[in-house]
């Protein structure tokens, strides 16, 4: 059985996550007290129908989620493997979420005079033993719920039990970085197409951009460096035992250079063998 244990922050996107998980033929459960998880995931071994389980487990547990860890530790001693994937998102970006929804954060019930803020802080306290516990950290500050879904079924759309995930991530330096980035790539010394005007409208992802983008020596000569040092590290990260590793690319906009260097990266790295997808996060900002 594949048991994913899925956490993070409220409002950070776990229902969407179980919801894009469940389409792709998980099990999946809704806020179970970690005390259940146990016995829960010892059923779901013996049965012969529930291959694929994902159990939501979360701040709204109250007292009883700080036992989360000890109950993920006492799993792996009876022998039941599990991966954890964590939602998380900006801070910012949370108390907006919960402005927006005017429902009230979970931190909040045992306080009255808490304000959203304060609430969010100390949940990033409270679940900081969980997250790093992690396998899988996904970032959904810039997610829209269709790319929230692309990204979750890129991870565990095969097994994710076969070995190293690679997700390859490009974004414009002017919308943020990647938070959950493992090695970030810098692409805005090269020619930039945004100032071709019959490419400004395309994407990185149009064979137009990437011809231009190719054209030039310096942007093979550092694609070359870059998948020399992809081809070095990967067995490494691999190695240690990493099972979700994040390359990102940035430029400007996250439209043009940083797609084509990400579609390259990621068909080198899928060409080597490993399980590989591809996200662009900025791709379709300003259009």
């Amino acid at each position: 059985m594949e048991l994913l244990i899925i956490s993070g922050m409220s409002g950070a996107g776990k229902s969407g996550a179980a919801n894009a998980l469940e389409d792709i033929g998980f099990y999946c459960i809704d806020n179970m007290p970690p005390a259940l998880i146990k016995n829960f995931a010892e059923i779901a071994v013996q049965s012969r129908e529930l291959s694929r389980v994902a159990i939501v487990t979360d701040i709204r547990g109250g007292e009883h989620f700080k036992d989360v860890v000890s109950v993920l530790d006492s799993l792996k001693s009876c022998g039941i493997e599990y991966k954890v994937l964590f939602l998380d998102a900006s801070d910012e970006c949370l108390v907006r979420r919960y402005k927006e929804t005017r429902r009230k954060h979970p931190v909040i019930k045992n306080d009255e005079n808490m304000t959203v803020h304060e609430a969010v802080k100390r949940e990033r306290e409270i679940l900081e033993a969980i997250r790093q516990h992690a396998d899988f950290v996904v970032d959904t500050t810039y997610c829209s719920s269709s790319e929230l879904k692309q990204r979750v079924t890129g991870i565990f759309l095969e097994d994710s039990n076969s070995g190293m995930t690679v997700q390859c991530v490009s974004f414009g330096f002017k919308y943020g970085s990647v938070a959950e980035a493992d090695i970030v790539f810098d692409v805005r010394c090269l020619p930039n197409p945004y100032y071709v005007s019959n490419l400004r409208p395309l994407t990185g992802k149009d064979k137009d951009v990437v011809d231009y983008v190719f054209q030039f020596s310096q942007s093979n000569e550092l694609a070359a460096k870059l998948i020399d040092l992809i081809d070095y590290s990967l067995p490494l990260y691999r190695n240690e035992g990493k099972t979700n590793l994040v390359i990102a690319v940035g430029c400007t906009g996250g439209k043009h250079r940083s797609v084509a260097f990400a579609e390259k990266i990621y068909k080198y790295i899928k060409s080597k063998g490993f399980k590989a997808s591809v996200y662009h996060r900025d791709i379709k900002k300003d259009r």
